[in-house]
């Protein structure tokens, strides 16, 4: 059986704050060490109202804490908002504060829209094109060798495992030149999964980091004790999907028992379907929907997520889910890992 890691938005919830955020997700990932999962990431977004991990290596370093064991990292830090010097030495503080738990997922895309861009780096959109070098820079101020005479200090000569994550073709193909592992972004953008990991799998050439292609796939996860209540909880992330493609982002919003009286037809067949990986429902309903998924699609690994409003049930959510793991792993006796 593959393993199951968690990606996590740190979701602002409608009448809470950032602190509430922060405070839920050193608690999940308490949890989530307990239930045996493998990493816990965090994800780069700015000016959205309902993501609190902005600052997204502080908030590493703060869950990172609070753990034992689990690997903490990001899911990604995008990249063409820093620069990566500034990346280097954040990640090798980070690496040198806890040691041999630390993975550094990179994205293309600035993750956000053109203004907040230019407010975090002027041409923000434009580096995008940078994206490849930046990534070998990375990687040579990670080993040592430094840019330009210039040395990553903390960073220089550590261990820190390089992810790439997308959503395109260019992100697997990227990932397959550079011998990287590569982790899609089928939770919200699922249309090029099929064909990014046949491209990945097809052109990897290994690396020191990584010797044979390692596919790491996003799912949402919403699980509870009956079908129905898991597809109502669903119900705040389709609210979150709605308010985002109508222009006003928010704070997550509680679930409701029907979403026809919100979106429109087409919204509905839109949002279903950026949101199709999912395993929603009972622990019988998620245990089929991921022998199905993983049976298809032959993933490394899983990094579920689950933006839910009510902080009980996204705890339950992930407890089912691994429970459902681990008795697929007992099933099939053996469990496939990556430990960067």
């Amino acid at each position: 059986m593959i393993p199951f890691s968690v990606l996590d938005l740190s979701s602002i919830v409608e009448g809470a704050s950032a602190s509430d955020a922060f405070r839920h997700s050193v608690d999940l990932a308490r949890h989530a060490e307990r239930w045996g999962y493998t990493r816990y990431w965090l994800a780069e977004h700015h000016s959205m109202p309902g993501i609190a991990s902005a600052a997204t290596s502080v908030v590493i370093g703060h869950v990172a804490g609070a753990t034992s064991t689990i690997r903490v990292g990001s899911g990604g830090i995008m990249l063409p908002n820093h620069a990566p010097l500034v990346i280097a030495e954040q990640f090798g503080t980070l690496a040198s504060l806890y040691p041999g738990r630390i993975d550094l997922g990179l994205g293309r895309a600035p993750g956000t829209d053109g203004h907040t861009a230019r407010a975090l780096r002027r041409g923000a959109f434009d580096t995008a094109d940078t994206f490849p070098q930046d990534v070998v820079d990375l990687k040579a101020y990670f080993s040592g060798r430094g840019v330009s005479g210039v040395q990553a200090v903390p960073g220089a000569g550590l261990d820190v495992p390089l992810w790439l994550l997308g959503s395109s073709l260019f992100s697997a193909s990227l990932a397959a030149e550079l011998g990287l592992p590569f982790a899609f972004a089928s939770h919200f953008a699922p249309d090029l999964m099929e064909r990014a990991i046949d491209l990945y799998r097809s052109r990897f050439a290994p690396s020191a980091q990584l010797k044979k292609p390692y596919v790491m796939l996003g799912v949402n996860v919403f699980a509870a004790d009956t079908d129905r209540e898991g597809e109502r909880i669903m119900t705040s992330i389709q609210q979150q999907f709605y308010q985002l493609r109508r222009g006003s982002p928010g704070k997550l919003r509680p679930p409701v028992d029907s979403m026809e009286h919100i979106w429109d037809e087409l919204e509905a067949v839109s949002i279903r379907r950026a949101l199709r990986c999912a395993f929603v429902g009972s622990k019988q309903t998620v245990r089929d929907a991921a022998i199905a998924f993983i049976a298809q699609h032959q993933p490394d690994e899983l990094m579920l997520t689950s933006m839910t409003y009510d902080h009980a049930a996204r705890l339950r959510s992930f407890e089912i889910a691994a429970e459902v793991r681990d008795e697929l792993a007992a099933e099939s006796g053996t469990e496939r890992t990556l430990s960067h």
